[in-house]
């Protein structure tokens, strides 16, 4: 046994440790971390302009500070951006995380020197609680890949800029450097697909035992690999163990994850942004990911049902209550102030407070008042594959409003591995689990305002053609799993069309 599995689990032991004693005192870490922001801030720009200085509680600061987004913030971060320094946070950012916003354009959110660690201890915790629940090591002495953006950086005004995940390549430990693949220099490859064909070539022969990456795109590396040597994943890694996703839910995934490896293995997901790393699985048996109080980022929440409201209530750690949809708000030691990142979460736990991200403030369906959000979605398609050999690849969904014949519908575009022989019946399941968790779409069923939904099939790759149309094949780029207007289905129809 190699000195870093030794070493591995009374270091992980310990920081566990260290995780539980702030789990445990929830409230006065989120008090002490609130706290210092105000302090270390008062004399930035933005905490003079916002009067830092007279804030004593929070109620102060909610009182002073209102809800922004990106677009409101932008003004701010333009002088950020332009070289001026103490705008948002003491000082000049570290890095500039680049995000494309759909309302936006190009995002440059601001990543400091206080802020940049807590990406990396974050991503190491999470490993190390799985090593001190778990026990198993096995997999430090493999090999490591994380599915990510180019390291590549540029520079603007003296600050360095990239995409989240290729800023976090420049972080790996040294310890873990003989173990990390690709090769630099494949990882600086733009193109999605060649990269990724060169990283077949680079890890086909390798003992990779982690594999990272959102589900999607590690999907794609795994089919490559199988179409290549005819072989499951399981067979060609053999000591594989471990999958570390985030990004979108695992679970519409799964079935054609084991099927392309050959067996289930363990997997720990993570909540990390550009924004910040908020929360990852902290327990296997646990469902929801455990909230990040200690990272320097102070957490409030809005009732997604009342986000849009003139002046919505806003709530703080000891406000909170399970299964409630919440808007997630954050203040930063990045200088992100009170900041909506557009993700809803929803708490499983209370003690300690433990997350899953339910969707996209600005992504649901709501064309007739029915409220659909994306957990819905993705547990009614898990509850109808339940029990079948059905594995889909991707789906997304949208409302037809005006179909040429009939009742407006909810239109649901998926990519089967192999199509079902009766797409009606599962149409019906997953139409009854949709009823069953959303009243105001069973209102409308029963109301015979909407019929049951209608599957489209998508032809094989007909998602990996769509997002490579509008430039986002690959990285980091996640497909919206439903909208409220037709712009995505009206693209997959034309591609639909070509098949």
């Amino acid at each position: 046994m190699s000195i870093k599995r030794i070493l591995a689990k009374p270091f992980a032991k310990k920081v566990k440790r260290q995780i539980d004693s702030w789990a445990n005192n929830p409230i006065k870490t989120q008090e002490k971390v609130f706290l210092q922001l105000i302090k270390n801030a008062k004399n930035t720009s933005f905490g003079k302009d916002h009067d830092f200085k007279g804030i004593r509680s929070v109620s102060d600061f909610q009182n002073r500070v209102p809800i922004r987004d990106y677009e409101a913030l932008r003004t701010y971060v333009d002088r950020v951006v332009a070289g001026e320094e103490s705008v948002l946070w003491p000082g000049k950012p570290l890095y500039f995380a680049k995000t494309s916003g759909t309302t936006s354009g190009v995002k440059y959110i601001p990543i400091s020197k206080e802020s940049m660690p807590t990406h990396i201890t974050a991503a190491r915790n999470a490993i190390l609680c799985y090593i001190a629940e778990t026990g198993n090591t096995k997999f430090v002495d493999g090999k490591m890949i994380f599915l990510q953006g180019s390291p590549t950086l540029q520079e603007i005004n003296g600050v360095n800029l990239g995409r989240l995940s290729g800023i976090v390549a420049h972080y790996v430990p040294k310890y873990l450097q003989k173990n990390r693949m690709p090769s630099y220099e494949t990882n600086c490859i733009e193109d999605w697909e060649t990269k990724v064909n060169q990283i077949v070539e680079e890890t086909i022969n390798e003992d990779m035992a982690i594999i990272s990456g959102i589900p999607s795109w590690v999907q794609m590396y795994f089919e490559k690999l199988q179409k290549k040597t005819n072989k499951p994943i399981g067979e060609i890694f053999k000591n594989f163990d471990l999958f570390i996703y985030g990004g979108v839910n695992y679970e519409p995934y799964r079935n054609k994850f084991e099927n392309l490896i050959g067996r289930r293995v363990d997997s720990i997901e993570l909540y990390p942004a550009s924004e910040g790393f908020f929360a990852f699985q902290d327990k296997q048996d646990a469902k929801g990911m455990l909230l990040q109080l200690n990272s320097g980022i102070f957490y409030e929440f809005v009732k997604s049902d009342e986000f849009f409201d003139e002046n919505p209530a806003r709530y703080t750690l000891k406000d909170v209550e399970l299964g409630v949809n919440y808007v997630i708000i954050i203040s930063t030691t990045a200088g992100l102030w009170s900041y909506n990142i557009g993700d809803t979460i929803q708490f499983t736990s209370l003690r300690p407070y433990r997350v899953i991200v339910s969707g996209r403030i600005k992504h649901f369906i709501s064309a007739f008042g029915e409220h659909v959000i994306g957990k819905e979605v993705e547990q009614a398609l898990k509850e109808a594959l339940e029990g079948t050999d059905v594995n889909i690849t991707e789906f997304t969904v949208a409302p037809q409003i005006s179909p040429e014949v009939g009742l407006p519908y909810h239109e649901w575009f998926i990519e089967f591995e192999e199509e079902p022989e009766d797409i009606t019946a599962l149409a019906k399941k997953i139409d009854q689990s949709m009823q069953d968790q959303n009243s105001y779409y069973f209102d409308l069923i029963d109301g015979k305002v909407l019929k049951p939904l209608v599957i489209t099939t998508v032809s094989k790759n007909g998602f990996q053609e769509y997002m490579k149309s509008i430039g986002k094949l690959g990285g980091q780029n996640k497909l919206p799993r439903l909208a409220n207007d037709r712009d995505i289905a009206d693209k997959l129809n034309v591609i639909i069309d070509k098949s």
